[in-house]
């Protein structure tokens, strides 16, 4: 039942923009499962969801793949250290990039599989990220600022 539940999660917080637990409980009981807030929290943090705040103010859960969590941390460092600016034109997001450090930055944003993003392509120092959508660029750009500090 957990795993089915937490499953159910991902699909609704891909679907939906979800800002609260209690907005998420309503969207678990709409698909048939009952739970409480408490249950609601601990699935919160052992999936290690995060919430992301845009300009307007609004908030959003997202979920990054977690399934290997040191290979994870080593491709977020690999990010950190090798990303020097983002830029958005329509659904395509511009990485630059420390001098041959592209190929391993864009490897690692594939690795993450972030639900924002279909694919990267890398040079030397310049990757072309390409989001799902142009409402997904800028949300896309968010996650990927947050994951480098």
């Amino acid at each position: 039942m957990k795993a089915k539940r937490q499953e159910k999660i991902i699909e609704i917080i891909e679907e939906y923009d979800i800002e609260t637990q209690d907005e998420l409980a309503e969207k678990l009981q709409e698909a048939g499962f009952r739970t409480t807030q408490a249950t609601i929290s601990r699935d919160i943090r052992e999936m290690k969801l995060t919430k992301l705040t845009f300009p307007d103010g609004k908030q959003k859960y997202i979920a990054l793949d977690n399934r290997d969590t040191a290979s994870s941390d080593k491709y977020k460092r690999i990010l950190k250290d090798g990303i020097t600016s983002i830029a958005i034109s329509e659904n395509i997001l511009v990485l630059r990039t420390v001098p041959g450090m592209a190929m391993a930055c864009g490897a690692a944003l594939d690795h993450l599989k972030l639900n924002q993003i279909l694919g990267c392509i890398a040079g030397d120092d310049t990757i072309m990220c390409i989001a799902r959508s142009k409402e997904m660029a800028p949300e896309a750009k968010k996650i990927i600022q947050k994951l480098i500090g």
